[in-house]
């Protein structure tokens, strides 16, 4: 499930949903899933302002990305230091998004809080492995630098 921010919906692919369920190591009900990520998507809607407040942002980092190769974002450290904060921005949102939901849940009692937990964990795991990732290649690159200055 994805929230658009610039349009204001929220769209599915209900195949992927059964493939994310039967991925997890304990799934959760195909309604439980449902129900989390719909709090989650309506989390960003929450937020939207903030979302569209980083629009800016979010097109700085599609026209890197659409005018330089893979090769370049991750050998170039100011590349790859915009990757990175692109990451911490997403996560931020990811982080808020889930605060939302979590009220949301609080409020209307969907989502069994055992699922509901799993499911928050798995979606910002998705996030924070990414950016654990490229993290230490950013590092690697900074320290290969520094030694060939040495």
């Amino acid at each position: 499930m994805s929230y658009n921010f610039i349009l204001n919906y929220i769209g599915y692919d209900d195949i992927r949903i059964e493939e994310a369920i039967t991925e997890m190591q304990d799934p959760v009900s195909l309604k439980s899933y449902i129900q989390a990520f719909t709090l989650h998507e309506l989390g960003h809607a929450l937020d939207r302002d903030a979302l569209l407040d980083s629009l800016t942002k979010t097109l700085e980092y599609y026209e890197m990305k659409k005018n330089s190769t893979k090769y370049e974002q991750y050998s170039d450290s100011n590349l790859l230091a915009m990757l990175i904060e692109e990451h911490e921005m997403n996560i931020s949102f990811e982080e808020t998004a889930w605060v939302n939901a979590e009220k949301l849940n609080r409020e209307y009692g969907l989502v069994d809080w055992a699922s509901f937990e799993k499911l928050k964990n798995q979606g910002m795991a998705t996030y924070l492995k990414l950016y654990a990732k490229d993290l230490q290649l950013y590092n690697k690159l900074l320290s290969e630098q520094i030694e060939q200055i040495a």
